[in-house]
């Protein structure tokens, strides 16, 4: 495919820059570059940012601050709204590069910026709505209040498999309460950050605003270490590998500063006796093979009860042979490749200890080679029945790999479901209301979502996306996470003549 009339429309000439302080690009010498997973071509090389240019990006960044944060909450909306008419504008273009430098599906692709389009819609409804609260006083004569205050800077460390909408997700967010934002795309997808931060420059110089408002820096771990250790950046947010956030959220606390992780998922579907088998079919296919098994809410596991445990093996497995891989840019296709070589690595390596740890592959996995898979990167989806004690179950491979187990209780299966170290995303198939209601209980999914009758994987921009455990307890795009982007403020008024003091305290002189 030849990208070059997509990076074009999308503002991209040349692909030389990788730094930006709003409206200017800094580039320099050294480069990391971006390879398509699809067909292995190089798509461009992006410019490092070097620490003289993150301390240009910071000092844009802080003198936009102080002109953003003065100015209304509605109008700010507003100015999210005309970012939102640019990506319906583009949603074509970047829907396009995004599956290109990613690999999703074309349709996943749309969708991932119809996700940008529709955070937006939300963020301007919102700002209309940072509420506070009041309270009344002991005190005579005095009134109280909490209200919310921007931050500041908001640091944004993104993930390729989704390499502008969790962006999005924080930085509409982000820009309504008040926040500017310095954004460290993921070096596997790159131009994609180039592309959203042209769109916005376009925002910026049309309504006169102040070009820090939303920068870029690019690179590898040592770029976002800039970011982490900078006190004057109050919340990173990051979304990635567990591995990942723990080394940014121990870095964050050790200057007191806000982290907001959003980290790996090991998600499960139980299945009970009552499931409707076939929404289970279609919600724990797509789950397992969608994105090619790399989104953090993709269907891992699946638990199922013993007396439908074939009928369900028999349907899924069925499903599979009707899987077509390839090239994602081909409707025909429903799964296109990883991400790069490593991950393709990766999803071997975790096939071969699930053998060797003694499970039997229900449906044979595989590298795909030969015409239409040159780039290395097209793997088979594979079923592993396995048990939820292997070490390979235990950790997320990000790659189409679903395991199989029963279960003969319903407390068991939520056990199972829990007996993991990540608490994402979950979900059980039932049409049993007391087993419904059991699985939402307290006593029932650990995890920061829990579906019924509905798969793991994808959310809605409504509501509050993250999950619990080593997933890292933050919560992103709907609801109110617009709170972790700004600070709280108690303020007492005292309209009378006297000066009393709290909890009847007399100091007389």
């Amino acid at each position: 495919m030849d990208i070059s009339a997509t990076l074009k429309e999308l503002g991209i000439e040349e692909i030389n820059e990788g730094t930006s302080t709003g409206q200017s690009w800094l580039s320099n010498s050294e480069y990391i570059s971006s390879y398509s997973p699809i067909d292995g071509k190089l798509i461009g090389k992006v410019s490092v940012t070097t620490p003289d240019d993150y301390e240009k990006v910071v000092q844009s960044a802080e003198a936009a601050f102080k002109v953003w944060r003065e100015m209304p909450a509605p109008k700010r909306g507003e100015i999210v709204r005309l970012f939102g008419e640019k990506l319906r504008d583009k949603k074509e273009a970047l829907g396009m590069l995004v599956t290109y430098e990613m690999g999703k599906s074309y349709q996943e692709g749309l969708g991932e910026v119809q996700e940008m389009i529709d955070i937006c819609d939300f963020a301007v409804g919102l700002s209309r709505q940072l509420y506070g609260l009041t309270m009344h006083s002991e005190r005579p004569g005095h009134r109280m209040y909490e209200q919310y205050h921007p931050l500041g800077i908001v640091g944004i460390i993104s993930a390729f498999n989704f390499p502008v909408a969790v962006w999005c997700w924080n930085t509409a967010l982000a820009w309504v309460s008040g926040d500017v934002c310095v954004w460290k795309a993921s070096e596997k997808a790159p131009i994609c950050s180039i592309a959203c931060q042209k769109l916005f420059a376009e925002v910026i110089a049309e309504n006169d605003l102040p070009e820090g408002l939303c920068c870029i820096i690019n690179g590898d771990y040592k770029v976002g270490e800039m970011m982490t250790k900078d006190t004057r950046i109050p919340l990173v947010s990051a979304t990635g590998s567990i591995r990942m956030g723990k080394i940014v959220g121990a870095e964050v606390a050790k200057r007191l500063g806000r982290s907001l992780l959003e980290l790996g998922g090991n998600n499960a579907i139980i299945i009970t006796p009552e499931a409707d088998i076939n929404i289970t079919v279609i919600g724990a296919v797509f789950g397992a093979v969608g994105t090619a098994g790399q989104r953090c809410t993709s269907t891992r596991r699946l638990i199922i009860h013993d007396s439908i445990y074939d009928q369900v093996i028999e349907k899924i497995t069925t499903a599979y042979k009707q899987i077509r891989v390839g090239d994602p840019l081909d409707t025909n296709n429903h799964v296109g490749p990883l991400i790069d070589t490593d991950a393709v690595k990766a999803y071997s390596n975790a096939i071969q200890q699930v053998k060797q740890a003694g499970g039997k592959l229900l449906v044979e996995g595989g590298v795909l080679t030969g015409e239409g898979y040159e780039s290395g990167c097209y793997v088979k989806p594979a079923i592993a029945e396995a048990k939820n004690e292997f070490q390979i179950v235990q950790d997320e491979t990000f790659a189409p790999i679903l395991y199989v187990m029963k279960y003969s209780d319903l407390g068991e299966a939520i056990a199972i479901q829990n007996g993991v170290k990540q608490g994402l995303s979950s979900a059980i198939m039932t049409t049993n209301m007391r087993d419904a209601e059991r699985f939402l209980s307290v006593a029932g999914s650990d995890c920061g979502i829990a579906n019924v009758n509905i798969g793991t994987s994808g959310a809605e921009i409504g509501g509050a996306f993250g999950g619990e455990k080593e997933t890292g307890g933050g919560r992103e795009s709907g609801s109110d996470a617009w709170k972790a982007y700004m600070r709280r403020q108690t303020n007492t008024i005292n309209y009378s003549t006297e000066l009393p003091l709290s909890q009847g305290i007399t100091f007389d002189f």
